[in-house]
């Protein structure tokens, strides 16, 4: 039979759901976020229900769009101008040191201990500078967190995005080089940097329209399908257009945050009600894509890298934080709320098995191969840091008294 039959499809994301929900009851009586439970759940099912069909993950890609749009925006709703003037220098600094930090941290423990060769280590040392918002955004928002670490993490995290693209192709263009023997050249990175432009262009314009359609419209549902169309636009045509489709949604609620208050309350309480159900699915799916008869091969690696990783995070946002003036709490425990991972890291995991494994010839080769070690470690880390990150979030909510224990 067919996994991605419409039949196939929901009842697994009816299972899913049901199996989330008695996981959401369990780590609460434990007082453990319910992100590592879903995850853990995620790899629990993956092992002995989709890995006889994995083809059921790709036909529910669409669920993670959405989720992705849903963190997206109440990032961007939390980019106040009152909180990023009030934080700003502080804000900068980390995002930029935490971001280079880890990229440094990771490339030289897996290169220089001759784990990996030098263009899989550049790789991986530029993945490792993203700092996906999903966990982060989910843990605040279940503890209804508020507060300058709150504010922080979440700026530092919205703006990670744009860091951690320009990053990568500088690493990936240096590894394709190392594979073809071509010259590196900065002009390369003029790509990375117009699209980033076009799509911060493209959420300000979504904004302005949305805001002149909606900006007086009181009736909730009209807006929930307001919203709900325009959140599919934003990440459709972001990919259409090969723009970021998490800073087109970030800059469009970010927009309409800093233009229209009254009208990003609204929008953010219908978002509030999208969230139960599309966020479970996304943190159990993304903790089931891991193949764990691989795990063996490459364990030693991803646990060098995912400490490698968690150093150079916490070690940039505290010394960003110390140079930016920023409060004591926010030096102390920032660095714990860039723990996770998924989310972006797949997504261009994936784009290195675009990118290299489609070239053709013997580099093509390579860089196949190259692929196929760095998505496993990649998905093993995801693993431990979406397991582990949550926990370390809460931690720092909790000792910074920004949270109301749910």
């Amino acid at each position: 039979m067919d996994p991605s039959t419409p039949g196939i499809m929901l009842l697994t994301l009816g299972m899913a759901l049901f199996v989330g929900y008695f996981s959401k009851l369990l780590v609460n009586r434990f007082k453990i976020p319910d992100v590592t439970g879903y995850v853990t759940l995620g790899v629990v099912g993956g092992f002995f229900v989709l890995s006889h069909s994995p083809e059921i993950l790709d036909s529910l890609d669409i669920i993670s769009d959405l989720a992705l749009a849903i963190i997206a925006f109440i990032v961007g709703h939390e980019l106040r101008r009152d909180v990023i003037s009030k934080l700003g220098k502080a804000i900068f600094l980390i995002a930029v040191l935490e971001a280079l930090t880890a990229a440094v941290a990771v490339f030289s423990a897996l290169y220089f201990t001759g784990l990996m060769p030098l263009p899989t280590a550049l790789i991986l040392g530029s993945i490792a500078s993203a700092t996906a918002p999903a966990a982060t955004v989910f843990v605040i928002h279940q503890y209804k967190s508020q507060g300058p670490l709150t504010s922080t993490i979440l700026a530092v995290v919205g703006i990670d995005d744009a860091i951690a693209l320009i990053i990568y192709v500088f690493a990936s263009t240096m590894a394709k080089n190392l594979f073809t023997g071509k010259e590196f050249s900065l002009a390369v990175l003029a790509t990375p940097v117009l699209s980033i432009f076009l799509s911060v262009l493209f959420g300000v314009v979504a904004g302005a329209i949305f805001r002149a359609i909606f900006r007086h419209v009181r009736n909730r549902d009209k807006l929930s399908i307001g919203i709900a169309a325009f959140l599919l636009l934003l990440m459709g045509g972001a990919e259409r257009l090969h723009l970021s489709e998490l800073l087109s949604v970030m800059t469009f609620s970010a927009f309409i945050t800093n233009t229209t208050p009254v009208l990003a309350r609204r929008s953010g309480e219908i978002i509030e009600g999208f969230t139960p159900v599309f966020m479970p699915l996304f943190f159990i799916f993304a903790g089931a894509h891991l193949d764990v008869s691989k795990i063996s091969a490459i364990l030693v690696a991803c646990l060098v890298y995912t400490a490698a990783r968690a150093a150079g995070k916490m070690g940039g946002a505290s010394l960003g934080a110390t140079l930016g003036g920023a409060p004591s709490v926010v030096r102390k425990f920032t660095g714990l709320g860039l723990i996770p991972q998924i989310g972006v890291a797949v997504a261009l995991a994936l784009a290195v098995k675009r990118e290299f494994g489609e070239a053709g010839g013997v580099a093509g080769q390579k860089g196949a191969d190259m692929a196929i070690i760095v998505i496993n470690i990649l998905l093993c880390s995801t693993v431990i840091t979406e397991s582990v990150g949550p926990l370390l979030t809460r931690f720092a909510l909790v000792k910074s008294g920004e949270a109301r224990e749910s």
